[in-house]
Formats: structure tokens, sequence, C-alpha cells
């Protein structure tokens, strides 16, 4: 929107409405719907991509592996997918939601993951903890790098109000 000034200039009122604008210019329902489905999005990204079987059950008789392996191709897919949704709730969002939005899901999947799934015959029953925290902190160090990269991109409106014009006098 625009409107005329009384000294006939014209500048820009209202808040940025545009589909990329902040969240905290939006009503209070779209910018937590925006906010809910960006955590669903980073929940079903992490299903989709890392397989796993609710069963605990060896893949074949005599097994090691419970769950169906995790491929490269998924891990990068969900990195991917995770970079996409933090640089855009970077660019949208306040500074800590990215991390909790895109970041926890994830994470709390993976603990539950790895806590439901008894330890391996190898000797390393009680490394989970030490797996779930490193992938934990680069899950969140991917995010918080990406929501930065995104909020940089951000183009705040400038108030021109109280500047006085030199020229005008």
């Amino acid at each position: 929107m625009t409107e005329t000034t009384g000294n006939g200039t014209t500048g820009t009122t209202g808040k940025s409405l545009g589909p990329l604008g902040p969240l905290r210019e939006r009503p209070w329902a779209e910018r937590w719907l925006t906010r809910a489905i960006g955590a669903a999005l980073a929940w079903a990204s992490y299903i989709v991509c890392v397989p796993w079987d609710l069963r605990n059950r060896a893949e074949s008789a005599g097994a090691t592996d419970e769950t169906t392996p995790v491929t490269a191709v998924g891990v990068v897919a969900l990195g991917v997918l995770l970079l996409l949704l933090s640089a855009y709730f970077g660019h949208r969002d306040s500074r800590g939601w990215p991390l909790l939005l895109i970041a926890a899901p994830p994470s709390t999947l993976m603990y539950v993951s790895l806590r439901t799934h008894p330890g391996s015959p190898d000797g390393f029953a009680d490394a989970w903890p030490l797996t779930w925290a490193f992938f934990t902190l680069v899950i969140a160090a991917g995010v918080l790098v990406a929501a930065s990269v995104g909020r940089a991109f951000r183009v705040e409106e400038e108030s021109t109000e109280g500047l006085v014009s030199a020229g005008q006098r």
C-alpha cells in the first residue's frame, strides 16, 4: 500500500503481507499454523528419510540389524530438507523458532528410536546416548547456520517517520 504524505511524497504503510514476510506481522492463527506445519514437515521428513521399524525385530534369522538400514541418500535428503526448512523459518520467524521447530522433532524421534532398541551384541550397549547427543548437536548446528543464512536475506522495512528532509524547507 502507498499513501501520499503531507509534503507530496509517497511511502509504504501497513505491514508486509507477502508470502515470505515476517511471521510476527501475521495474524495469530496463521503464525501458529505455519509453525505447526513446519514442525510436522520436520517430523515427516525424518520418518520418510530414515526408515524405522517399530516392531524391533531382526530382518532375518541371525541378523544383528533390527530395522531397515539407513542409506546415505536418506541422510542427505533429510539434511537438505531440514536445511531448507531452517532457512525458510530463519527468514520468516524469530531467532529461536527454527531450532525448536526444525531440530527438535528429528532429535526427539531419534531419541525414541535409539531408546527402544536393545543394546547391540558388540559391547556398545550404552553408546546410544552419545550417538544421540552427537547427532542432535550436528542437526542443531546445521539448523542454526541455515536459519542465520535465511535471516541474512530478510528485508526489514525501515521507518522513515521523524526524519526531516533538508531539501524541503
